[in-house]
C-alpha cells in the first residue's frame, strides 16, 4: 500500500509508467460542500505496481501526473470516466488521451446497462471490494490502510478487468463498436457547464419562450455565483426553485421573498436584487430554442403500439448480441423510428443499424415478425408479398 507524497517520487513513478502500454487511473475527492471538486487522492497502477498520490502533500507537484496523462503511447484506462475526467479538465484544461472506459467496453460485452465497478470485478478478476470505505472524507489526514487499500484495489483489478474485456472486442470484433463512445470522452468541452449553458441541464416543464427567457438567465446567475462562492450550486437554491421563479417570473422583493426555497436572507439581500434583474433580463430578452431531448412530439395514431413492438425488438436484438440496450437506442429514439424511416438516432447508422435498426425497419413494414418459441422471442422474416 504505497502513498506517494514527494513530488521526486512521483516524478520518478510517472516515468516508469511513461514506458507502459497502459495505465489504470481512478481519483478520490470531495465535493459535498464545493462546487469545484477537491481532488484528494490519484490512484494509478501498471502492469506490475501500484500507488496512491497524494494531491494534499506539501509542496505536490503534479506536473508529471498531467503529463502522463496527455502522453500518447499509454492508454489510460478508467471505470466510468467522467467524473474523473471532470477533475483533470477542472485542474488543467485538457482531457487524458487516449482513453479506455471499461464501463463503455463492460456495456458491448453482455454486461448490461451502466455496470458497476464492483459487480465487474467480481465476474472478470474474481475479487471482493470492500465497499465500507466508498463514502470515507478522503481529505482526512492521516488516511489509514484500510482506505489506502480500498482505493488501490480500484486500479489493480481494473488491470484484470481491462485486459479481458479488451480480449473479448478484439475477438468479437467490436473495437469500432466503441471506438466513438471512447473519443467522446476526450471532448474536454463535454465536461464544462458554463453559466449560459447552465439551464439546458435543468428539467424544463415548459417550452414557453417566456419561460424559456427566465429559466436561462436565472439559471446562469446561479451558475456564476456557486462558481464564484466555490459552493455547489443547489446549495444557492434547489432546481425545483429554480423552476418555480422561471414559471412566475417575480418582479419585486415580496414576490421573489414568496418563492418556496428562496430564504429571506436571499430574497432581501444582494443576491436576491441579482435575481430580479436576471428575471427582468429573461422576460425582455430573446429567448432560447427549447432542447431537442425536451421536445416530444405528440405520436401519431398507432404509432405507440409501433413503439411497443420495437422495444421487444431492442431487447431481443440486444441479448442475443450481448450488448447493453441503453449504448443501441433510447425509447425517444425508437419513437422517432416509429414516426421517421430516416431519422436522425444511432440505431439508425453504423454496427447498431446491422444490430437492431435494419430489422427494426422491416418491424415497422411488416416485413418481419416476432413469435414466442422455445420460451423466448425469435423473429420471423415475411414475404414481402
Amino acid at each position: 500500500m504505497t502513498l506517494l507524497t514527494d513530488p521526486a517520487q512521483v516524478a520518478a513513478l510517472c516515468a516508469r509508467l511513461a514506458a507502459e502500454e497502459f495505465v489504470t487511473v481512478d481519483t478520490e475527492f470531495i465535493r459535498e460542500k464545493t462546487y469545484w471538486p477537491v481532488l484528494c487522492l490519484i490512484q494509478l497502477a501498471g502492469e506490475d505496481e501500484a500507488a496512491a498520490i497524494d494531491p494534499l502533500a506539501p509542496g505536490m507537484d503534479l506536473t508529471p501526473v498531467w503529463n502522463l496523462m496527455q502522453n500518447p503511447d499509454v492508454v489510460k484506462v478508467f471505470h466510468a470516466a467522467r467524473q474523473d475526467i471532470e477533475i483533470f479538465v477542472n485542474l488543467t484544461g485538457r482531457t487524458p488521451a487516449p482513453i479506455y472506459d471499461t464501463q463503455i467496453a463492460a456495456m458491448v460485452c453482455g454486461f448490461g446497462d451502466q455496470v458497476g465497478y464492483e459487480q465487474l470485478v467480481r465476474k472478470l478478476a474474481k475479487a471482493q471490494i470492500d465497499k465500507g470505505a466508498r463514502f470515507a472524507d478522503w481529505a482526512a489526514r492521516p488516511l489509514t490502510g484500510k482506505l489506502l487499500s480500498y482505493a488501490l484495489s480500484d486500479v489493480t483489478h481494473l488491470r484484470t478487468a481491462y485486459r479481458q474485456l479488451r480480449e473479448r472486442i478484439c475477438s468479437a470484433r467490436r473495437e469500432d463498436w466503441i471506438a466513438a463512445d471512447m473519443a467522446a470522452l476526450e471532448d474536454a468541452t463535454a465536461y464544462v457547464t458554463t453559466p449560459e449553458d447552465a439551464w439546458k441541464r435543468v428539467k424544463s416543464r415548459s417550452l414557453k419562450p417566456r419561460y424559456l427567457g427566465v429559466l436561462k438567465q436565472v439559471a446562469a446567475w446561479r451558475e456564476s455565483f456557486a462558481q464564484q462562492k466555490n459552493i455547489p450550486r443547489n446549495r444557492v437554491f434547489r432546481d425545483e426553485t429554480l423552476i418555480d421563479i422561471a414559471a412566475n417570473a417575480p418582479r419585486n422583493i415580496a414576490a421573489l421573498g414568496r418563492t418556496r426555497g428562496v430564504s429571506k436572507g436571499l430574497a432581501e439581500g444582494p443576491a436576491g436584487q441579482a435575481i430580479l434583474k436576471a428575471v427582468e433580463r429573461g422576460l425582455n430578452g430573446p429567448a432560447p430554442e427549447p432542447q431537442a431531448a425536451a421536445i416530444r412530439e405528440e405520436l401519431p395514431a398507432g404509432a405507440a403500439p409501433v413503439v411497443e413492438f420495437l422495444k421487444v425488438l431492442l431487447k431481443e436484438r440486444c441479448e442475443k448480441g450481448r450488448v447493453a440496450q441503453k449504448l443501441v437506442a433510447s425509447v425517444a429514439d425508437l419513437e422517432r423510428i416509429a414516426i421517421d424511416d430516416k431519422a436522425d438516432v444511432p440505431a439508425l447508422a453504423g454496427w447498431r443499424r446491422t444490430l437492431f435498426g435494419e430489422d427494426a425497419l422491416a418491424l415497422k413494414h411488416g416485413q418481419l415478425a416476432l413469435t414466442v418459441r422455445n420460451g423466448g422471442v425469435e423473429t420471423i422474416r415475411l414475404d414481402e408479398g
